[in-house]
């Protein structure tokens, strides 16, 4: 649970709009000076499923992770961002363009996107982040184990959740809870990894786990108002559908007193009572190093994949509040962070 030290900060401060023009305009021309010095600039393709607090860090921690190791914007790279919005189809045309635009790396945040990416039967190098099954979800070797290199194309870093800690962790802040609540979308692979690993935490506990099942993020604030008026306690998993609306969830849970636990810190901001989870800049930043060794030479499939084995518990004492839900003292005192 200690936080790694001496990484770079990934928050942002706001830019005067001209100041921003004027970087922006600098930073259209340093490509041009970078090829007149004979220094390759390379095109990255990113495609990340939707917009949520946990993707977005990722992204953020991938850019700084290949900076620091001596790929800058502007200067030797040049990022080609999309967005599928959450559109499974959206993400296979990306995946078809930045193949079309044969971009040197793609980096495919979250596991819908990696999958569109692989189904094109492209050898452009593909570096992951965000993916909780890689094997599962087809995008490694079978026979490949976290830690082991691919032996294609593909490297990349899992955010493989520890559902069991999680789920005990969780409990212990809210005793009196006997039926808990998750939402999350089916047709996303790592969701489905994720519920029967909860599935089988809440059996172990003694707990009831009442399930509900959303096709797009417009269903999400619907199911958790259906899930209030059964369940005393409301966890999610890596649903990116879902966690596209945290917000909405977390509405629910303030108005109807439910204690709202999430599995990534950068949740915790936005209406969960605590995460014990993924600093996803970190997940993010990792990918980039390993991006970095790619574009310096290095064959994907020489690069092991694998998870960010650290974990950090953070608890937002205003949510706690408006849920109802007071915070055992040794929770509190184990916490790396308290937002209040």
């Amino acid at each position: 649970m200690t936080p790694l030290k001496n990484l770079p900060s990934h928050g942002r401060s706001r830019t005067p709009r001209l100041v921003f023009l004027g970087l922006m305009a600098a930073a259209a021309l340093a490509p041009a000076a970078a090829m007149a010095q004979g220094q390759k600039v390379f095109r990255i393709g990113v495609t990340q499923i939707v917009s949520h607090a946990a993707l977005d860090a990722d992204e953020k921690g991938f850019e700084v992770g290949l900076a620091t190791s001596g790929f800058k914007e502007g200067v030797n790279v040049i990022y080609i961002r999309r967005n599928a919005e959450g559109d499974l189809a959206a993400a296979d045309t990306i995946a078809r363009e930045f193949v079309s635009e044969k971009v040197d790396l793609i980096h495919a945040i979250a596991t819908p996107t990696t999958q569109a990416v692989m189904r094109t039967g492209t050898r452009i190098p593909v570096v992951f982040s965000s993916v909780t099954d890689p094997v599962l979800a087809e995008i490694v070797p079978s026979d490949s184990a976290a830690g082991q290199k691919t032996g294609t194309h593909v490297t990349g870093v899992s955010d493989l959740w520890p559902v069991r800690l999680q789920f005990e962790t969780y409990a212990r802040a809210v005793p009196q809870a006997k039926t808990w609540g998750t939402l999350y979308n089916p047709k996303e692979s790592n969701s489905l990894s994720h519920i029967r690993a909860m599935r089988e935490a809440a059996n172990n506990l003694g707990l009831t786990l009442v399930e509900a099942t959303v096709d797009n993020s417009e269903e999400v604030g619907q199911a958790a108002a259906w899930l209030a008026g059964r369940v005393q306690a409301i966890t999610l998993t890596s649903d990116n559908t879902t966690a596209a609306k945290l917000d909405a969830i977390a509405r629910v849970c303030d108005q109807h007193k439910i204690a709202l636990f999430a599995g990534d810190v950068d949740s915790v901001v936005r209406g969960a009572v605590m995460a014990y989870g993924l600093d996803y800049f970190l997940v993010g930043y990792s990918a980039g190093r390993k991006a970095a060794l790619v574009l310096k030479g290095i064959r994907p499939g020489d690069v092991p994949w694998g998870p960010v084995e650290v974990f950090s518990l953070v608890i937002n004492t205003r949510a706690a509040r408006a849920q109802g839900v007071t915070i055992p003292p040794e929770l509190m005192a184990r916490a790396d962070k308290v937002l209040n």
